[in-house]
């Protein structure tokens, strides 16, 4: 049985270790884009969830990312360089608003019928 430690543990070895293969093969590229580690509590209230992302703020000596907040995304970041760690609670109504929205999913099928403008 996998504990939260092992979890732990493992992933920070597979970051060293994608870290140590890189610098081993400088034939091969590193992304162009900044990479994201995400990580999201496990769902409860968005109290509950929301005093996890203060609590890991905190640890950070981060805020609240406030840009986020009108999308009912409670989230934290820290960056180190083109990589960046972020906490994000989503919250109950964002959740509402996304199963909503996917309800719909499958209902709407495009017209694949194209003609060409003469």
């Amino acid at each position: 049985m996998s504990t939260d430690t092992d979890r732990r543990t493992a992933f920070i070895t597979g970051l060293r270790d994608l870290a140590a293969f890189l610098e081993a093969n400088p034939e091969l590229p590193a992304p162009k884009a900044s990479t994201l580690v995400t990580y999201f509590p496990d769902h409860a209230t968005d109290a509950e969830m929301c005093a996890e992302i203060d609590r890991i703020a905190a640890l950070c000596g981060t805020g609240i990312d406030a840009d986020f907040l009108p999308y009912g995304h409670y989230v934290t970041t820290l960056s180190f360089g083109p990589v960046r760690y972020e906490a994000t609670a989503i919250l109950a109504d964002a959740r509402a608003r996304h199963d909503a929205l996917m309800s719909y999913h499958g209902c709407v099928t495009p017209d694949t019928n194209q003609t060409t403008a003469a």
